[in-house]
């Protein structure tokens, strides 16, 4: 899969999720690039991201939904661009099989210009969760608001 601007990249990265073949979404990544996912789990190249997302996307991501919204790119010269993009997933199942309920998420991309398009060397997937400003672990593992105290 070609992606000829780093504005075109997320939903690049969308209409691989929805093909749900994880060699789709690691097409999209450079050979020795580097994926942390929203848990902190942490894929250090195309194989293992390739591997990781054809897990998921035939399980728990089989029925979803992944929509980008709100892009921003930085370039950093001619040949590198950081893209942030929000997007919203719907459609995960649940452990118990049903569906749960919707995430927003902000990926950020490190891309690098190629031969072939722009590819991610680095990739980093983080759930928004509004109102809130960091995860605390009192015995279970919470998102608080301080100001909220």
């Amino acid at each position: 899969m070609t992606v000829t601007t780093p504005e075109d990249f997320p939903k690049a990265f969308a209409d691989a999720w929805h093909s749900r073949e994880g060699a789709r979404i690691g097409s999209l990544f450079a050979e020795d690039a580097d994926f942390v996912n929203v848990t902190g789990l942490w894929w250090r190249d195309r194989a293992a991201i390739s591997k990781a997302h054809d897990y998921a996307l035939t399980s728990f991501f089989s029925n979803t939904r992944l929509t980008p919204g709100v892009t921003t790119v930085r370039q950093l010269g001619p040949d590198h661009a950081v893209v942030h993009c929000r997007f919203r997933l719907s459609g995960q199942t649940a452990p118990d099989g049903t569906v749960a309920g919707d995430r927003q998420t902000i990926l950020i991309f490190v891309l690098r210009r190629t031969q072939i398009g722009w590819q991610a060397v680095a990739a980093q997937n983080t759930d928004v969760i509004p109102g809130k400003e960091t995860h605390l672990n009192a015995g279970t593992f919470n998102a608080v608001d301080y100001r909220d105290t």
